[in-house]
């Protein structure tokens, strides 16, 4: 495509369409510029004072995304289709459009006028589930304020509180706001009292808006500008970027996500980081608006993007700090580093297409650094690779968007936590994979202790489903359990409890979580954050096949819960393996000692059914002739489990 036509698509993609605003600019403003890519935008004009840097915290399906739409059609950022509403436009991924939530952090920038003044609006969107926490704290850290949005019918949930905590903590100045106050079952008195409740905010600095029709939303604006501060920066001071995201382009290499702390950046400026101490020259430089538009320059406040010639995304360290080379600064704090919850093994169901599978694993996790990767091999399955995730949510993403993206055919085994190993004599040690678990026997002596990651989970469900709910924390070996009503004091009929405790992460990557909802029938809401490790009753359980070991079945259990685990096992295998020439034991083990065990019956041919007449020891000595031949065929047959097997049992 040549560049005049992409000039003339961008130019008819943001297109003015309200008469409103069109008359609210001249034709020499920079919010036109943006308008039409011919005329370069100034950057420049924009200083700290006309800047706002902010996010959208929400919990899922409360409306964020769109919002984010109608904030996009107000400020002429997007033209409104004629055929209704804009839909998700930060969602890009398909994922995101299928199943209706955000995966990925995206940046938009916006211009819009208030009394008289152009503004630059940094929109940083952010996900809303509890999986994707490690992108809601990188977008968090390049804005000075946030629209706390909450659902006026469903009212505050534990991913909601979770992420306010995070934004108090960095000093955010926050916006509450309630939404969808259009729907019939909304209930806005009394999700302004649970707010005030759970937050300490001020009910009357609430904003009643509703995002799908578009009321309310210009109060947003004027709110993000007249409450949010400007960031500060000094524009005569040495370049400095807080690098809080990256993608990755094939023909540009990587693209660094920035918010400028100070100085300016521009085209052809030679930069250093600080975390690689590697020289980079940079190439272009622009805003995202919402897709990319390229600028003379970045400055103090401003976040936009940067490439340069960086080929590598391992470069790219999420909370590096860029500096003009030569002119070295002080660092900016970063943040934790994201740490793997879930691990499972990803194999290819045909064994050759694995270096295809590897290929396609690496370029997908150039847009997702959250994910950890090791090699790994099975003795059932083949070459595979071991990964680790932050939650079962984003396991589930990451295995749809292989499917999606690359059209990979894959097995993913059964879901696993990291164990802490302390051995009596020698260091602490993590183990990610159940084979790699030390067995009863041989750890006599050798382990001092085995400990499991525990989290700190809160859930927020109506008070009628206490008791089930409570029941259910109990099964899955809940600790520390306590309550508190969300609205007490307010007078209100109905009333929601949020309850917080305890517990083993292995016990939520199962099926806690459907349980949750169905016992509370989707009303209830789950969050969850790290809370460290503590001693735990572990034991490997392997399962055999004619007395032999399959290593990809594996498991860690929890011993009060391996008679049941083992018994609910073998009755899957035995339905799923097909039935061979001899008769096959299928055994759940810890150790030495067989707990569960089921026995899948030999194919017999009918061996009598030529003989007529004669005296029956004829037909027993073929009978007999048959039972030894089986028997010779155990001692020497194997069992393969075929991979639709693997499907049917670990597709839970």
């Amino acid at each position: 495509m040549s560049m005049n036509l992409v000039y003339i698509w961008r130019s008819a993609c943001l297109r003015v369409v309200s008469p409103s605003n069109h008359r609210l600019f001249s034709t020499s403003s920079p919010w036109n510029a943006a308008r039409n890519p011919e005329v370069p935008i100034r950057m420049e004009d924009f200083g700290c004072d006309a800047i706002r840097n902010f996010s959208i915290i929400a919990h899922i399906d409360h409306g964020k995304s769109t919002l984010a739409d109608r904030l996009l059609e107000l400020t002429g950022t997007i033209q409104k289709k004629r055929t209704g509403k804009n839909e998700q436009v930060l969602d890009k991924l398909k994922v995101e459009r299928e199943r209706g939530i955000t995966v990925k952090a995206q940046t938009a920038s916006m211009f819009h006028k208030h009394e008289e003044k152009t503004h630059l609006l940094n929109l940083i969107d952010t996900p809303g589930h509890v999986d994707f926490a490690w992108e809601v704290s990188r977008s968090l850290a390049a804005c000075q304020g946030a629209l706390l949005l909450v659902d006026a019918s469903q009212g505050v949930q534990a991913q909601s509180i979770s992420v306010f905590h995070i934004a108090k903590e960095r000093g955010l100045k926050i916006i509450p706001v309630l939404n969808k106050i259009d729907l019939p079952a909304a209930q806005p008195e009394l999700m302004a009292a649970q707010m005030e409740a759970a937050f300490g905010i001020d009910p009357t600095d609430i904003l009643h808006i509703s995002a799908k029709t578009g009321k309310g939303v210009e109060e947003v604006l004027k709110a993000v500008i007249e409450r949010i501060p400007p960031p500060v920066g000094d524009q005569n001071a040495p370049p400095k970027a807080f690098l809080f995201d990256s993608l990755y382009d094939r023909y540009r290499g990587v693209i660094s996500l920035i918010s400028v702390q100070g100085g300016v950046l521009r085209k052809g400026d030679r930069i250093s980081s600080c975390h690689t101490r590697k020289r980079y020259d940079i190439t272009e430089v622009g805003i995202m608006h919402p897709e990319e538009i390229p600028t003379n320059g970045l400055y103090p406040g401003q976040v936009g993007y940067i490439a340069c010639n960086m080929k590598e995304s391992s470069e790219a360290h999420i909370g590096d700090t860029l500096h003009r080379h030569g002119t070295p600064v002080e660092p900016i704090p970063g943040f934790k580093p994201s740490k793997a919850m879930v691990y499972a093994g990803v194999f290819p169901v045909d064994s050759s297409d694995f270096p295809k599978l590897e290929e396609s694993i690496k370029r997908l996790t150039l847009t997702d650094r959250s994910i950890t990767i090791q090699r790994e091999s099975s003795s059932a399955l083949g070459q595979g690779c071991r990964l680790g995730f932050l939650g079962t949510l984003h396991m589930d993403v990451f295995r749809q968007r292989l499917e999606d993206e690359y059209d990979a055919n894959i097995i993913i085994t059964a879901p696993t936590v990291p164990f802490k190993v302390i051995p009596t004599k020698g260091n602490d040690y993590f183990i990610s994979n159940p084979t790699e678990f030390p067995d009863i026997a041989e750890s006599m002596g050798k382990v001092k202790e085995v400990q499991e990651p525990v989290v700190s989970a809160s859930i927020i469900a109506p008070e009628e489903y206490f008791g089930e709910i409570t029941d259910l924390c109990f099964i899955h070996r809940a600790e520390n359990l306590d309550h508190r009503y969300l609205d007490a004091g307010s007078g209100l009929a109905s009333s929601r409890v949020i309850i917080t405790c305890v517990m083993p992460l292995s016990e939520i990557v199962t099926d806690f979580f459907d349980q949750l909802k169905s016992r509370t029938s989707g009303f209830a809401s789950f969050d969850y954050e790290d809370a460290g490790y503590q001693k735990s009753d572990l034991a490997k359980m392997v399962f055999l096949l004619n007395g032999k070991p399959v290593d990809a079945l594996a498991l860690v259990v929890h011993k009060s819960a391996q008679d049941k685990i083992g018994r609910a096992w073998v009755k899957k295998l035995h339905k799923v393996i097909p039935r061979q020439l001899f008769e096959v034991p299928i055994q759940a083990a810890i150790g030495k000692k067989v707990i569960a065990r089921e026995t899948l019956s030999a194919m017999r041919a009918d061996v009598t059914a030529g003989l007529y007449g004669g005296h029956y020891e004829r037909k027993m000595k073929h009978l007999e002739n048959q039972k030894e031949g089986k028997r010779r065929m155990k001692k020497v047959g194997t069992v393969e489990l075929p991979q639709e097997a693997f499907f049917d049992i670990l597709k839970k």
